[in-house]
Parts: C-alpha cells; structure tokens; sequence
C-alpha cells in the first residue's frame, strides 16, 4: 500500500479544495478551518440544550408525558428523510469535484425538497401538540421540548435558504474555487444538523416513549 493510499487527505474534498485554494489564493482553507470553529461553537449550543431539556424532561407538572404526545411513526419518517437528505448531499460532491454543474444542482435540488419536507412535518407536529394543549407554556418539559427541536428546526430553515441561494448561484457562476468552498461549507452544516438530530430522535422521542 502505498504513503498516498494511507493519507486521509487523499479522499477527502475539503482537504483538496482547501489546499488548492492556499495555492492559488493563500487563504480559502481559513475559510474551511474557521467554519468548524463555528460548527463546534453551534456544538455547545446544542449541548446545553441537550442538558437542559434532560434536567426538566421529567418536569410535566400534571400535564402530558412523551408517550401520550409523540407520534413514533411521523418522527421516524421525518428522521428517514433527514438521513436521505444527507445521502443525497454526499451524491452531488463527486459531481461537484468533477466540475458538473447540471448534476450537482440536480441532486441539490432533491436535497432541498426532503429538507422542506422534514421541516413541513415537523411544522404538522407543532401545530398538533399545540392544537392538544401541549403547547410550550404547559410545562418545563414541554417548555424545553419545544426549545430544542424549534432550535433544530430553524437551522434546517436556514440551510435550506442557503441552499437555495447556492443553487441560484451555480446557475449563475458555475463551480467556481468560492463556490466549491461554500458547497463544502454547507455539506458540514448540513450533515451537522443530521448528527444532531439523530441525538434528538433518540434521546427525546425514542427514550421519552419508552422510559
């Protein structure tokens, strides 16, 4: 095997695009570098709403628990279109590489419907839970329920403007070295936003039903 097989760099966009762009800019892989230390930065943000929501998750205050308000079917189909979204982000950067424009849009696209759709059912849930009575004033659980998954929401809101905005963009400019490094931004966020839904799903949908 050789030294080239075993470098990690060797399969990774953001570290070919990244070290392109130091040659011929001197400073796009900051750019990169700088966008992980806002991801991590967001980490913390999620984690203290991770925190908060399991010291109150217990809190009802004679109001409805997680078994009597959450549809396990609709927040696994939501979390499968999620994961699909992220699936079909990873399609369009093999195509984004090789300079394609037409398919790299088109998987884009697809991306951005299953985001608009996961975000539609998670608006369906909303307005359920509160139609019920179960809404954020009920009670701390609800309170933080309502906190972490609307935080959640709202980046998932504001990736899929941004991808719309890049859409328009590559119709516009092509895959240029900016364009690329944007691209490889919004593919972290949004497999970002994955990561951390997996950790919604599981620890306030999935463990507040069965527990």
């Amino acid at each position: 095997m050789t030294d080239h097989a075993l470098d990690p760099r060797a399969a990774s966009p953001t570290w070919h695009l990244a070290e392109q762009e130091d040659h011929d800019h001197g400073g796009g892989g900051a750019t990169i570098l700088g966008f992980w230390i806002y991801l991590m930065s967001d980490a913390l943000i999620f984690a203290s709403l991770f925190a908060m929501f399991g010291v109150v998750s217990t809190s009802y205050a004679g109001g409805p628990i997680p078994r009597e308000i959450f549809d396990l079917k609709l927040v696994a189909l939501n979390t499968a279109l999620l994961l699909a979204s992220s699936i079909t982000f990873g399609e369009a950067m093999p195509h984004m590489e090789a300079g394609r424009v037409g398919q790299t849009r088109a998987w884009l696209a697809i991306t951005g419907l299953l985001g608009l759709a996961f975000l539609g059912i998670e608006l369906y849930e909303f307005g359920q839970l509160i139609a019920e009575g179960a809404s954020p004033q009920r009670s701390a659980f609800l309170s933080a329920f309502f906190t972490l998954v609307g935080t959640h929401g709202a980046h998932v809101a504001v990736g899929l403007i941004w991808l719309t905005v890049m859409l328009i963009q590559l119709g516009q400019h092509g895959l240029s070295l900016p364009m690329k490094r944007r691209l490889i931004c919004l593919s972290m966020f949004w497999h970002f936003l994955d990561i951390i839904w997996i950790g919604v799903f599981t620890f306030v949908y999935l463990y507040g039903v069965i527990r």
